[in-house]
């Protein structure tokens, strides 16, 4: 019975706190920065499954090392934002949502250059969007830690971005070259 007491209480006294918390700011900039949070977090999980795929299934070496530096540094972004979401009590999802899952499984079916070439075209588009997101949320997000982490993944994302087009115009220009030198 006295445990139920002080759990009663202790839950009381954490809804006070968090009800004073969302009271000092507008609950729509909290709620818009828990949904970054959330959708920062399934991209993460999405870049790193989609990293490892691209080394193993990649054909050029363009692609396994984008697959690379995608796993490493969104591995390091995901635990970072994990903290803070932590550090605020919020629970994160651990895998990527439905139609990202949908994304992989249909890469998964691909090989050669028909995969490279999609893949790519993946990368770009997504981190294009997540640069416009993240950007978004560094301007004019709410809760100080958040915007940070958004602030500071910007120019790692542009760095994807940059390399999986540099990558494209690699694959594009080599197929060009070897279609040329091919008999007509």
């Amino acid at each position: 019975m006295r445990k139920m007491f002080s759990f009663v209480c202790a839950m009381l006294l954490c809804g006070g706190m968090s009800f004073a918390q969302n009271s000092s700011s507008s609950s729509s900039s909290s709620s818009a920065d828990s949904q970054f949070m959330t959708k920062a977090a399934q991209g993460g999980e999405a870049e790193v499954t989609m990293g490892q795929l691209a080394q193993q299934k990649g054909s050029s070496d363009a692609v396994k090392q984008l697959g690379q530096t995608l796993v490493t540094d969104h591995q390091a972004a995901n635990s970072q934002l994990q903290q803070i979401a932590s550090q605020q009590g919020a629970q994160l999802p651990s895998s990527p949502d439905a139609k990202q899952q949908a994304e992989t499984e249909r890469l998964q079916g691909l090989s050669g250059e028909q995969f490279d070439r999609m893949f790519l075209n993946h990368a770009v588009m997504d981190h294009q969007k997540d640069i416009s997101e993240f950007q978004k949320e560094a301007t004019s997000g709410k809760d100080p830690q958040v915007k940070q982490f958004a602030q500071q993944q910007l120019p790692v994302l542009k760095k994807h971005l940059q390399m999986a087009q540099q990558a494209q115009q690699s694959l594009a220009s080599g197929k060009a070259a070897s279609s040329s030198s091919s008999p007509q």
